[in-house]
């Protein structure tokens, strides 16, 4: 008897990215009939295809589909898309356009942010004593609460935006606010972020101080030098109309800044994310047709990789009962947080109570950016795979539960539910584009 040929990884490695394509569309067409957005099917096709689900299947499946040989292909994979889609979230946060509103959106946005990142910081000292240890090592208590307060913190701004888009709400009071508060809410968390993860990481005074170093150069050369070549190459780009070019260039940019910022000691994330709060916003159309685009599509394409990273970190089989209060805890300080911080300040600028309710369940929405965020602490070791599994799930709650509870306050009226794409967790652009 012939012995059948060895399947090279290579090769075993397509088909896996085939199946994980195939699942999320069908996922993803699946919630979205329901009014949901498609990040809830791309991280739930995530999960499926994990130990949660797949996993409870005789066989092996989980390591048939994706063998321990061919998850490095994934992740790297993942990164390339991650840091793609960072830039994107980046490009979209138009700073100038958060100065013109300032006054409008100060009190809330900070609101939004300080009472989430506190009750969090409260709720870390309840959750530590079951997950001070991972993988052997004791996690530092100051570490995994600001972590987990800033990780609670968090608002989807790209899942924001496409949320409402599609439900016609962008361009109304409601939704204009929203959208102001979450632009700044996304960019001060990931600045709280940068924070905390040099506190985590810097061994001492020293270490500290070379990575604090390191980040401002790298900020002051991004904005001085790195701003004004891009759009001299915008401009070239423009007359000459060398936009595949212009798009070489452009993601050769996003992936140099998040190798230098891997180097100072931060995550690859942020130099993408910086890459886009640089980027030339105009010419919009010239833009949108060399690198936005193309830009989407690559994420559409590469994203759901990262959501079957993911989901292979997800087991919810493992959580017994205190894992149960413990979920129960996260959601609830995840919910009460951004409800109260939003709500109240927004009540006392002169908004009803309607209106504060449906901002502040606008904002409770997390989504993708929640689980990077995630991801973030798991490869740091600051949180250990049952608090992972527990972070994703209430991700998945808060981000789910918008548009219920949008029309039961009747903030939105029945439309076309969203558009099954991969995509739709990268923002369709909104108001900091005009």
């Amino acid at each position: 008897m012939i012995a059948a040929p060895a399947v090279p990884l290579e090769t075993t490695f397509l088909a896996t990215v085939a199946v994980v394509l195939i699942v999320g569309i069908v996922v993803v067409r699946l919630v979205t009939r329901l009014g949901q957005p498609a990040v809830i099917g791309e991280i739930l096709a995530g999960i499926m295809l994990g130990p949660s689900l797949l996993g409870l299947l005789p066989g092996d499946l989980v390591e048939v589909l994706f063998p321990t040989e061919i998850r490095p292909y994934l992740n790297s994979v993942a990164q390339v898309g991650l840091v793609l889609f960072m830039f994107v979230t980046g490009w979209e946060i138009d700073l100038s356009w958060l100065r013109r509103r300032a006054r409008t959106i100060a009190a809330t946005s900070i609101s939004a942010m300080a009472v989430p990142f506190g009750l969090g910081v409260a709720a870390a000292m309840l959750l530590y004593t079951h997950h001070s240890v991972v993988d052997g090592e004791p996690v530092d208590r100051l570490a995994f609460s600001l972590y987990l307060g800033t990780a609670l913190s968090i608002t989807a701004f790209p899942v924001l935006v496409r949320l409402l888009t599609d439900k016609g709400m962008q361009h109304g009071r409601l939704g204009s606010l929203a959208l102001a508060c979450a632009a700044a809410t996304d960019a001060l968390a990931w600045v709280l972020l940068v924070v905390v993860l040099i506190i985590i990481q810097s061994s001492g005074p020293l270490s500290l101080v070379v990575t604090l170093g390191g980040t401002a150069a790298f900020v002051l050369l991004t904005v001085l030098v790195t701003r004004p070549l891009l759009a001299a190459a915008v401009r070239r780009a423009t007359r000459t109309g060398a936009h595949t070019t212009l798009f070489l260039i452009v993601s050769a940019g996003v992936l140099l800044c998040s190798y230098v910022t891997s180097l100072i000691g931060l995550h690859a994330i942020f130099g993408a994310f910086v890459f886009g709060l640089v980027m030339p916003r105009a010419p919009v159309d010239a833009l949108r047709h060399a690198v936005e685009t193309p830009m989407r599509n690559i994420c559409a394409l590469l994203l759901p990789i990262f959501f079957i990273v993911t989901g292979l970190s997800v087991d919810i089989t493992t959580l017994g009962p205190s894992g149960t209060t413990d979920g129960i805890l996260i959601i609830l300080v995840a919910c009460l947080g951004k409800l109260l911080g939003t709500m109240v300040p927004a009540r006392l600028s002169g908004m009803s109570w309607r209106d504060s309710a449906g901002l502040g369940v606008l904002l409770n929405t997390r989504g993708l950016t929640e689980l990077i965020i995630l991801e973030i602490g798991r490869q740091l070791h600051v949180i250990d795979q049952a608090l992972f599994t527990l972070m994703t799930l209430m991700a998945l709650v808060t981000t789910a539960m918008a548009t219920p509870l949008l029309r039961m306050l009747g903030l939105v009226p029945d439309q076309q539910p969203f558009l099954p794409a991969s995509a739709a967790a990268v923002a369709t652009p909104g108001p900091t584009r005009t």
